[in-house]
């Protein structure tokens, strides 16, 4: 009797226990796996727009990149070049005489162009990719407000009745192959490329009167070539060039 007792308790199906997968299977609600695919694609586009934020305030109050598409400032910058400017020094100080500085075009120095990459320049326009645009040119500070700058037919370049000897020119190039006799006015810059036989600069627009810059379109100083690799370098101005040259009216 004892033995079919437990022959029949043997027989009797075991109670199925529920493995751990299918208990996290009851656990989670419907649609929960939906919710945290959606959760992530949130935070990853939330980072994506804290990155964007953070290149455009750093291109619009700290530093902003530029490409160099000329040989006018040869060979203190050279094309194809990448280069960061100072934005926030610009505004808080003026430029002074031989800094290089990145200011936009609303003499109409450059003719408009007419292609544009919309992609790129979204990405200028945030702060990811250096602008490209003709909007923006670089020069060299010579003369700031007040100063009488003049240019002989001997090719030398005085201010305030000073002549320079600009070390930064590029080799076998004369200061000036335009004779010219200016004063700048006050907040306004009158710039040369250093490349001075391939640079139209304030020079060239002595006659329709825009030769002169507004300290209001300076964007910054180029402070550093970033790229390419091989020529990173610090830049800065050329305080002894100037070092004797007394203040302008």
């Amino acid at each position: 009797m004892g033995a079919m007792d437990k022959a029949h308790n043997d027989s009797q199906p075991f109670e199925e226990v529920p493995s751990e997968a299918d208990e996290k299977t009851a656990d989670t609600p419907r649609g929960g796996k939906q919710r945290r695919e959606n959760s992530v694609l949130k935070e990853y586009g939330l980072i994506i727009l804290y990155a964007l934020l953070i290149a455009y305030l750093l291109k619009t109050f700290i530093l902003r990149g530029f490409y160099i598409p000329s040989s006018s400032m040869e060979d203190t910058l050279q094309i194809n070049d990448r280069v960061f400017v100072n934005v926030a020094g610009s505004l808080f100080s003026d430029a002074d005489r031989g800094d290089v500085v990145v200011f936009k075009d609303t003499q109409n120095w450059m003719p408009p162009t007419t292609g544009s990459n919309p992609v790129r320049n979204a990405l200028s326009f945030v702060g990811i990719m250096p602008d490209i645009s003709s909007n923006y040119l670089v020069k060299r500070v010579i003369g700031v407000g007040g100063d009488h700058v003049v240019g002989h037919e001997d090719g030398s370049i005085s201010i305030n009745g000073v002549t320079l000897n600009e070390t930064y020119l590029k080799d076998g190039v004369s200061p000036t192959e335009i004779p010219f006799d200016v004063i700048v006015p006050q907040n306004s810059y009158f710039v040369m490329g250093d490349n001075r036989s391939n640079s139209a600069d304030s020079r060239y627009h002595i006659e329709t009167r825009t030769e002169f810059i507004n300290e209001a379109d300076v964007e910054g100083e180029v402070f550093v070539v970033a790229w390419p690799v091989q020529r990173f370098t610090f830049t800065g101005g050329a305080p002894e060039v100037f070092a004797n040259v007394p203040e302008g009216e």
